[in-house]
């Protein structure tokens, strides 16, 4: 369906576009994890709990997705004044970091890393795809995801590191649809749509 949009969106069918998702339990590869060397789990500890492994074509490395966990897939045309790899990733963190902050959080970047942090834990990663300045993939936001699929893979390849959620760090339970809007709502400020 992504691949057909981003078509779409090319020959001019169809406005730029923001998917957001949960998918069930499945850890995805990027072109950097494609060797699956970071998948500290089994065939058979993944299959007994149902858990598929798929290979993405974006960038990054291997991740989680499950219930609880907002992923959104930006299909957008970057052309003409944002035809800027880094600066569309520091965007993506930065929806991410300012909805942190509608809930009361501080989230930040770290140096040389991407995705959004708390402290020493990763509450947003980030692994897009650009062709022709179209946009695809996207992020991860953790919000009330069930944390113990990380401990599957070396999240993102970086084994020094954790993982937490917006409900972890609350303390309280989301309506991940309300949520869903503060994204959308961060995604327009941000992205000037």
């Amino acid at each position: 369906m992504q691949k057909s949009l981003v078509d779409a969106r090319r020959a001019g069918h169809i406005p730029d576009l923001l998917l957001l998702v949960q998918h069930p339990p499945v850890i995805t590869l990027g072109v950097r994890g494609s060797s699956r060397s970071h998948i500290m789990a089994s065939d058979r500890q993944l299959a007994d709990r149902g858990i598929e492994v798929h290979d993405t074509g974006r960038g990054g490395d291997v991740t989680y997705h499950g219930p609880g966990q907002v992923v959104g897939y930006p299909i957008i045309d970057l052309r003409p004044d944002r035809c800027d790899v880094h600066r569309y990733v520091r965007d993506l963190e930065e929806v991410m970091i300012r909805v942190c902050a509608d809930y009361g959080v501080r989230a930040g970047r770290i140096e040389g890393l991407s995705g959004v942090w708390i402290g020493e834990e990763k509450i947003g990663a980030i692994g897009v795809r650009i062709s022709r300045w179209i946009t695809s993939h996207g992020f991860a936001f953790n919000v009330s995801t069930k944390l113990d699929g990380f401990q599957l893979i070396v999240p993102c390849g970086i084994a020094d590191r954790g993982v937490t959620s917006l409900e972890k760090l609350t303390g309280r339970e989301l309506s991940i649809e309300e949520v869903e809007e503060r994204i959308i709502h961060r995604f327009a400020e941000v992205f000037d749509m």
